[in-house]
């Protein structure tokens, strides 16, 4: 076997061995056996809460330990693999061999990526809701953009994707999508999304092929639950119903089922129209007002922590994260992490995980250091 492929092969062991110690594969296993166990138990779906709480979590300890085993079952079969390629020669296989290990770098880091995932809420579902800002009808286009990528990033990946609200706009582009990603550890994932997008391209929209420069924001906020749900008073709402509509070519109701939720105490509005009833939608636009009031008190207690530390607040609207230039040349960059890239096509079609996880990495540094 050739000594560099040697060195990357236990390079990937030591990275294996080191996610395998952080996640603790034996307390993994203990504590599925006792989730099995609870989710044996009769009378389980009584309290539906409690049920979705343990099956999920019995699916995500479960899909890790497959992972795991998975990874180190092929980095083994991979040792043989290069040792067959270089004592007979196989060009073919080493050909496979070198696939083989740079797939497996690639899954192997992405996955150490999220052993950095252990904030508070980092295991949520994250709720997304793209809105666009200054640029008129070229930033809801450009809202629009950013609502595919996330779309293609979620299914390049097989993350199961809820569209509550849709909000098409007059001329082109959206006034506002929200969508749910509904995978374990999404809102720790999707959390460095959240700021100021801004695309500086020639405006499809300028019949003199001016340049123009468009922002979008992006809100991620964690899901809520039931154990956290911040309750509501229903005489602090106004309920309204309208038809739904919806992206092109998706069938929608043709009567007055979707609905929109005004919080009277904060202005806070929320809709939701993807369900076939209006109770359905009701329910569904209810979880994602408390899913915003819950990020608002988050926010009222973190802004107070910083007042009391002299810390800095949130990044605001208008500061970007993130620049996406499309002329007078190719680039990506995020101006947090430094990452950049000339394949804007890629990204905006959904190959995003470079940018995500290198932000995974940023907020967890971030986060180590000690506060001045």
């Amino acid at each position: 076997m050739p000594s560099d492929r040697s060195d990357d092969l236990k390079a990937l062991d030591a990275t294996l061995t080191s996610i395998e110690k952080v996640l603790d594969v034996d307390a993994m296993k203990v504590e599925l056996r006792d989730l099995e166990e609870q989710a044996g138990m009769p009378g389980l779906w009584d309290d539906q809460d409690k049920a979705q709480k343990i099956t999920g979590r019995m699916s995500v300890v479960q899909a890790d330990l497959n992972r795991l085993s998975s990874y180190r079952s092929r980095l083994d079969d991979l040792a043989v693999l290069f040792q067959m390629a270089a004592e007979e020669g196989d060009e073919a296989t080493a050909t496979e061999a070198e696939a083989e290990l740079a797939a497996l770098q690639r899954e192997i880091g992405s996955f150490e990526v999220r052993t950095l995932l252990s904030g508070e809420y980092d295991e949520r579902y994250a709720l997304v809701q793209i809105t666009p800002g200054a640029g008129g009808v070229d930033s809801q286009d450009w809202a629009l953009m950013l609502w595919r990528m996330y779309y293609r990033w979620a299914e390049r990946h097989g993350y199961e994707l809820d569209v509550l609200e849709w909000q098409e706009a007059e001329e082109a582009g959206v006034k506002s999508v929200v969508f749910q990603v509904k995978t374990p550890y999404a809102y720790g994932t999707l959390a460095g999304e959240h700021g100021v997008h801004r695309l500086v391209r020639i405006s499809p929209f300028d019949n003199q092929a001016r340049r123009q420069t468009s922002f979008a924001m992006i809100d991620v906020t964690p899901v809520v639950e039931a154990t956290d749900a911040v309750e509501v008073d229903e005489k602090e709402i106004r309920v309204d119903v309208f038809r739904s509509s919806g992206p092109g070519g998706q069938g929608v109701n043709t009567t007055d089922s979707a609905v929109r939720i005004t919080h009277l105490p904060t202005n806070i509005v929320v809709s939701c129209q993807n369900e076939r009833s209006q109770i359905q939608n009701r329910a569904a636009a209810m979880i994602v007002l408390q899913t915003k009031l819950l990020e608002r008190k988050r926010q009222e207690e973190l802004a107070a922590m910083d007042a009391i530390r002299g810390g800095k607040a949130d990044v605001a609207f208008g500061s970007q994260i993130r620049n996406y230039v499309l002329h007078p040349y190719q680039m990506v960059k995020d101006l947090r992490t430094g990452v950049e890239s000339g394949n804007t096509g890629s990204i905006l079609d959904g190959e995003i995980d470079e940018f995500v996880e290198s932000t995974i990495r940023w907020r967890r540094t971030s986060q180590d250091e000690p506060a001045s």
